[in-house]
């Protein structure tokens, strides 16, 4: 236990955290060079066409310090996109230490000062280092004078390195033994462990990956799950290395993982607490906070048939993204799917992309909403969740929707335009607090529904990064909503309704069908694209018909046999028109998503 060091790599998005735990993992000897490859924790085919880290990353490592003792160094690679900011807080609550990356050509950036917050609330030890310190555009002397004003440590504490020339990972390595504590806990007390991981194996079943707090676990000891009550044989308990190293007995400070046969996905759940049943502990290790999500889409299968695969892929996706939540939904045109809460677009992009490439299941995604309720004549109340369970006007008094209270934290330079983006969003200011000269705390009052497009995505663009982002639900209060209808050839498309404030249907339901004009394909017919209100239009595009040349042949002659063919293309046309069907490609769903 005296010789434990865990520590995570945080830092901002493209600032060297991976390419930093290759070299790490180098020196310490915990791969061989045939197994090196760039960025060596990242297992997922995603991680590496995309160059980000998606996952967070567990690994043992030994490294024998200038005292001739060996430690045992358990590191935790992060990613460093704002979406996946969740993994992050899991990975640091599993640690005692962290390694502050800056690269030294743009300096301290939004994630950056946000993950140093994450990590200073759980009293890490904090161990500054200047990355990318072998380009010439490098400027150690101006960013170092950043991180002096971030954590005000002494400009010795700084460590200059660079992952790829492999600068400063000795200085690294012996700035982690010797600042970063070793694990607290009692070795006699009840076994106690926090999960912060899981993943599915279709061989083993579930793994859980742990950090043990107190006590000692043995192989083929009875274990118990605090949060369901069930109890199960460890069948292997082992560290992890770039593969499961098993091992008969792990105690304080160990990060390892248990495999005990649980097929049920519901049964593990990220944050619970892991014990013995012959010798349990009284109560639970303090978790981590419930996942906020910030976009919500509907997500159903291509097939209804398929509706019960999607979920057991959902769920097994669920082990592996603590970050995912959703819940059952229906839709007359999809049938059954699920309503799911993203962090982020990219979060909500990535989590189709691995149903697609790990479980197979190509989904239609609808376009996001969130609960509303409606009050009817007889004093009875109805949650709506989907816009076509709305009752037509008649049958109708009110309609109330959520509201939050939203705070973001943004830098001063940046209070403008954050204003008029939440004021376009209907947001009203609360109130305006400077934490510092150059941070301000805005808090406004705003519907849910407007925050759920890419309100978030905007904020981050529209500062640079640097405003974050946090809201608390505050209650229903009434809006003059009405339900906006999509509608192809007078057929309506129901994934594309949505419900919206009156006094924005006019220029959304314009742009919606301006963005479906360039993205259906032409048909043999002519397409009509409106949007409407009830039974009133209020925008229309027109798609026109691919019309074959009938006339090519006609060489000169009477003016009539020209006009005779292209009757008769009218009259098919026509036919073709009452039969016909256009489809709309999963691409219009995704743009609408983005519609500015």
């Amino acid at each position: 236990m005296k010789r434990i060091r865990n520590f995570c790599i945080i830092a901002h998005i493209d600032h060297g955290k991976s390419t930093l735990a290759d070299r790490l993992l180098q020196e310490t000897g915990a791969i061989t060079e045939r197994q090196m490859q760039e960025q060596t924790l990242d297992d997922m085919d995603l991680e590496r066409e995309r160059g980000i880290t998606i996952k967070s990353h567990a690994i043992q490592m030994q490294h024998i310090h200038t005292d001739g003792e060996q430690y045992i160094l358990n590191l935790i690679d992060t990613p460093g996109h704002v979406d996946f900011s969740y993994e992050v807080s899991r990975s640091i609550a599993a640690c005692e230490g962290a390694l502050l990356i800056v690269d030294a050509t743009q300096g301290i950036e939004a994630q950056t000062i946000s993950n140093l917050y994450l990590a200073l609330e759980h009293d890490l030890e904090i161990i500054p280092v200047l990355n990318k310190m072998d380009l010439d555009s490098a400027d150690p002397e101006e960013v170092g004078d950043q991180i002096i004003d971030l954590i005000g440590c002494d400009r010795s504490d700084i460590i200059p390195a660079s992952g790829k020339s492999g600068l400063g990972v000795r200085d690294i390595l012996k700035a982690v033994v010797e600042k970063v504590p070793a694990p607290k806990g009692d070795a006699d007390a009840p076994f106690q462990a926090m999960i912060f991981d899981s993943v599915f194996n279709s061989f083993r079943g579930i793994i859980a990956y742990f950090r043990v707090v107190n006590g000692t676990i043995n192989r083929r000891e009875k274990v118990k799950f605090l949060s369901t009550d069930k109890e199960y044989i460890a069948d292997e308990i082992g560290v992890l290395g770039l593969d499961l190293i098993p091992k008969d007995t792990l105690s304080i400070g160990d990060v390892g993982y248990i495999i005990s046969g649980i097929k049920e996905a519901k049964e593990v759940k990220v944050g619970d607490t892991l014990t013995t049943c012959t010798n349990p502990c009284a109560e639970a290790v303090t978790g981590f906070e419930d996942v906020k999500p910030m976009v919500f889409a509907g997500l159903y299968p291509v097939d209804t048939d398929d509706y019960e695969e999607l979920r057991f892929s959902m769920e097994k996706l669920q082990l592996n993204d603590a970050s995912l939540v959703f819940e059952p939904e229906s839709s007359a045109a999809l049938g059954f799917g699920f309503r799911c809460g993203f962090l982020g677009m990219l979060h909500m992009e990535i989590v189709q992309e691995r149903l697609e490439r790990e479980f197979n299941m190509t989904v239609i995604t609808t376009v996001p909403n969130v609960s509303y309720i409606a009050h009817l004549p007889n004093g009875t109340q109805q949650v709506i969740n989907n816009p076509s369970d709305l009752p037509e006007n008649k049958g109708l008094i009110k309609v109330e929707e959520p509201f939050i209270k939203a705070q973001i934290i943004t830098k001063s330079d940046y209070i403008g335009t954050v204003m008029n983006l939440c004021i376009q969003k209907r947001g009203d200011l609360v109130s305006q607090v400077y934490l510092t000269s150059d941070r301000v705390e805005l808090t406004f009052s705003m519907p849910l529904g407007e925050i759920v497009f890419d309100f978030y995505d905007k904020l981050k663009s529209i500062s640079r990064g640097y405003a974050s982002f946090d809201y608390f639900p505050d209650g229903y209060k009434e809006s003059n909503l009405v339900k906006l209808d999509i509608l192809l050839n007078g057929d309506q498309v129901d994934a594309l309704s949505a419900l919206i404030h009156r006094d924005h249907a006019h220029s959304f339901g314009k742009r919606i069908c301006i963005k479906l004009k360039e993205l259906i394909p032409r048909q043999q017919f002519m397409v009509a694209i409106q949007a409407a209100i009830g039974a009133k239009i209020i925008a229309r595009e027109t798609i026109s018909a691919v019309r074959k040349d009938v006339t090519a042949k006609c060489y000169g002659g009477d003016i009539t046999r020209k006009r005779k063919l292209l009757e008769k293309q009218k009259k098919g046309k026509k036919r073709m028109r009452q039969v016909g069907s256009v489809e709309v490609p999963q691409s219009a769903f995704l743009a609408i998503l983005k519609l500015d």
